[in-house]
C-alpha cells in the first residue's frame, strides 16, 4: 500500500502537467512564408488541435535565413508546450551548412512526425536520356556538363541530388535558384536539364507533359500520383530519399506534454479529410512516436553531414 501511495505521489506532478496543458493559446511557428509546404502541413493540424483542446493554436509564419529565424524563436522560448515549430527536412540540412544560434539536436524536443513524401526526378523533354540508367550513362560520359537546379545552396534539393550523384559515381553541375518556382521554369525552358523536387512543386508541368518524369526517389507516393519506377529499382543504386514534415518543441519540453501532443497529432492524422489534403500536396501522413521522429532527425543530420563533406556543399 505504501509503495502504491508513493508511486501515485511521484506521478501526480506529471499527470497535472499533462492535464493542465494547454493553459493559453499555442503558437505554431512556421519558419517559411505562407503558402509553402510547411505552412500547408501545419494549418490543418492546428485546426484539429484547437478543436481537441479548446485553446487557439495559432500558426505564425516567421521566414528568413533558410528557416533559422523562426527556429531560433522556438529554441529560445519556454519549454511549456505553448510554442512549437513545424518544419521539414530542410531543418536538418540547415543544421549542417549554416551557422545557427541553436543546436538542431540538443536545443529542440521532437514531438511528432506529420508526413513524408518521396521526390521526383525530372528532366527537360529535349534532354536525350529517357530513363535513369540513360541519365547516369550520359552524366558519366559528360562529367560536370549536366546542369541541375535546386531552391538554393544547402537546400534539401541540393542534398538529395548530390546524394544521387555520389551513389552513381557521377559529377553534376549545380545551379542554385531563389526558390523552386524559377528552377521549374528553367527546367521547362531547357536552361537546366535535371531537377529533383517534390511532386507538389512541379505537379502542373508534370501533368501537362512539359517535363519528363524519370523516377521517384523512394516509396510512399500517395494514391493517384504519376507512375514512374523507383530509382533504386531502376538502377540498382543504394539510393533513397524523402522529405518529411514534423513538430518540434524547445529543449526540456515535459515528456507528459510530448505524449499528450503526440497522441493528439496521431489522432488528427487519422482523419480521412486531412489525409486527402496531404495527398493533394504529394505527401502521406506518417504518424508515429516521438522517439521515431527523433531518430529520423538525427539520422538525416548525420547523413547530410557526410554528403556535405563529400560533395562540398555550403550555404550561400
Amino acid at each position: 500500500m505504501r509503495r502504491r501511495t508513493l508511486a501515485a505521489t511521484l506521478l501526480a506532478p506529471a499527470f497535472a502537467r499533462a492535464q493542465s496543458w494547454p493553459q493559453r493559446p499555442v503558437r505554431i511557428v512556421v519558419p517559411f512564408p505562407p503558402g509553402g509546404s510547411n505552412d500547408v502541413m501545419a494549418r490543418p493540424v492546428a485546426e484539429k488541435l484547437q478543436a481537441r483542446f479548446g485553446q487557439p493554436f495559432v500558426v505564425e509564419n516567421r521566414p528568413g535565413a533558410g528557416g533559422a529565424i523562426g527556429a531560433a524563436q522556438v529554441a529560445q522560448s519556454a519549454p511549456d508546450g505553448h510554442t512549437l515549430l513545424v518544419t521539414s527536412s530542410s531543418f536538418a540540412g540547415s543544421a549542417v551548412v549554416q551557422r545557427t544560434p541553436y543546436d538542431a539536436l540538443t536545443d529542440f524536443t521532437p514531438v511528432a512526425l506529420l508526413a513524408r513524401s518521396p521526390f521526383i526526378v525530372l528532366t527537360n523533354p529535349g534532354f536525350p536520356p529517357r530513363d535513369m540508367n540513360a541519365l547516369i550513362a550520359h552524366a558519366r560520359e559528360n562529367p560536370g556538363r549536366v546542369d541541375y537546379g535546386s531552391s538554393g545552396a544547402g537546400s534539401i534539393g541540393h542534398f538529395v541530388t548530390e546524394m544521387l550523384a555520389l551513389a552513381a559515381g557521377i559529377r553534376l553541375n549545380h545551379i542554385p535558384y531563389r526558390g523552386m518556382p524559377p528552377a521549374v521554369t528553367d527546367l521547362v525552358a531547357g536552361h537546366i536539364q535535371l531537377l529533383i523536387t517534390t511532386v507538389a512543386s512541379a505537379s502542373a508541368v508534370v501533368r501537362e507533359n512539359r517535363v519528363r518524369l524519370l523516377a521517384w526517389t523512394g516509396p510512399g507516393a500517395p494514391p493517384g500520383s504519376p507512375v514512374a519506377p523507383l530509382v533504386r529499382e531502376a538502377t540498382g543504386l543504394d539510393y533513397e530519399a524523402a522529405i518529411w514534415w514534423g513538430i518540434l518543441g524547445p529543449r526540456g519540453l515535459a515528456p507528459e506534454v510530448v505524449t499528450t501532443l503526440n497522441t493528439a497529432v496521431r489522432d488528427a492524422l487519422a482523419d480521412p479529410a486531412l489525409t486527402r489534403l496531404y495527398e493533394g500536396e504529394g505527401a502521406t501522413p506518417a504518424p508515429g512516436p516521438a522517439s521515431a521522429f527523433a531518430e529520423t532527425l538525427a539520422g538525416d543530420i548525420a547523413r547530410f553531414r557526410q554528403v556535405a563533406q563529400a560533395a562540398g556543399i555550403r550555404s550561400e
